[in-house]
């Protein structure tokens, strides 16, 4: 006979308390993965009526390493309403992008681990060719003359404050020169609102060593950024035109060690946590003299491409829709744009903003607003 004592009976709570842990644990397993599967709805919105917007054309992505994964796509009915229902394979991680076309501009809609898949809510507006609320807040320029070259990285921030997309594809929402010495080559990158770098291309404008980026401006704060590079003999003369219509004065920014000097040039002081030297460039041609020679680039480049084996979000233009990124290929991978100087620009803009926080209210200029890494923003 075998006799079931005090000792018994407490092994058998304690195996009840771990197969109900076991039992409960399975079942958040399976609501974890009916999350991972949901379905994804919800509503176009027109930002400019106010009103729900029907025919847009919605296509949820599933990011992976590999890149982003096409799940499906849906038109909006009368309602502007949507409804995605395609499983989504198990396996992926990281949040799912909804992207919505409308009137040939692309909006986006990441959905991060944990955020509901339906009622989502994704805002576009109507375009027009005419800039209408926006305007290019802030112009700076970030130059390096070192080891027989001169690096310029060049940041346009606009703020669209009405309810229309600026989009002009004819003529580009922003027209720039380079000297004939860079070639023609340039990276430039741009930045929707609450977006990651994307990759844009150049396109020629019209007239020698004039370029055109095509980048709708939506409502809120965008960014176009470009990087050049020239062959450049320090004491020497660096000339440009800005073609940008009501842009404020340029702001240019060099390391330590270097000096500039010129007509239209006024120093501004220092950058406090770097020693850069701030000056205000007025006028739309300049012609600076520049001495000395430095770097403001950290030990890694400021380069943010680390591939630390993270799903990775781009913007993908499906060829469906006739839109392809300026590279051809509707994949690549955002994080693996090389942004040499994105950092130190970031890091600039807190120690402008102190500067002309201590100097005349009446001689204050908008400053550029801090961005976080491209690894840690949404994409736009």
């Amino acid at each position: 006979m075998i006799r079931r004592g005090a000792g018994g009976s407490a092994c058998q709570s304690r195996f009840a308390a771990v197969w109900t842990k076991a039992q409960a644990f399975s079942i958040a397993l399976f609501a974890l993965a009916l999350t991972a599967n949901a379905a994804v709805d919800g509503t176009v919105t027109n930002g400019t009526s106010g009103k729900p917007q029907p025919g847009a054309t919605v296509t949820l992505f599933q990011p992976t390493q590999q890149g982003p994964q096409f799940i499906d796509s849906v038109k909006t009915d009368a309602a502007g309403k949507f409804a995605i229902t395609k499983e989504i394979p198990a396996g992926g991680a990281g949040p799912l992008l909804l992207q919505a076309v409308y009137a040939g501009v692309q909006y986006n809609k990441t959905l991060p681990p944990g955020t509901p898949t339906t009622g989502v809510e994704i805002p576009v507006y109507e375009s027009s060719k005419q800039p209408g609320g926006a305007k290019i807040a802030q112009h700076i320029m970030l130059i390096e003359p070192t080891g027989g070259t001169i690096g310029v990285a060049e940041s346009y921030m606009f703020q669209n404050d009405g309810k229309t997309t600026w989009n002009n594809p004819d003529a580009g929402t922003l027209q720039f020169t380079l000297p004939a010495a860079a070639g023609g080559k340039v990276e430039v990158n741009v930045l929707a609102p609450g977006g990651l770098p994307i990759r844009r291309a150049a396109d020629p404008a019209g007239k020698p060593n004039t370029f055109k980026v095509d980048f709708p401006i939506k409502p809120g704060e965008s960014e176009i950024r470009m990087e050049w590079s020239m062959p450049f003999t320090s004491p020497g003369v660096f000339e440009g035109t800005v073609l940008a219509k009501g842009a404020p004065d340029l702001k240019l920014l060099v390391p330590v060690g270097v000096t500039l000097k010129g007509d239209d040039v006024t120093s501004l002081g220092q950058e406090p946590s770097t020693g850069a030297t701030i000056y205000g460039v007025a006028g739309a041609k300049y012609s600076i003299n520049v001495e000395g020679s430095g770097t403001l680039r950290t030990s890694s480049g400021g380069e943010s491409s680390e591939d630390n084996g993270s799903p990775r979000v781009s913007e993908n233009m499906p060829k469906l829709y006739g839109l392809a990124l300026a590279t051809g290929d509707p994949v690549e991978p955002v994080l693996a744009v090389k942004w040499i100087l994105a950092s130190v620009l970031g890091m600039l803009a807190v120690g402008f903003a102190l500067l002309y926080r201590k100097g005349n209210p009446a001689h204050r200029q908008p400053t550029l607003p801090t961005k976080a890494p491209a690894n840690e923003r949404d994409r736009g």
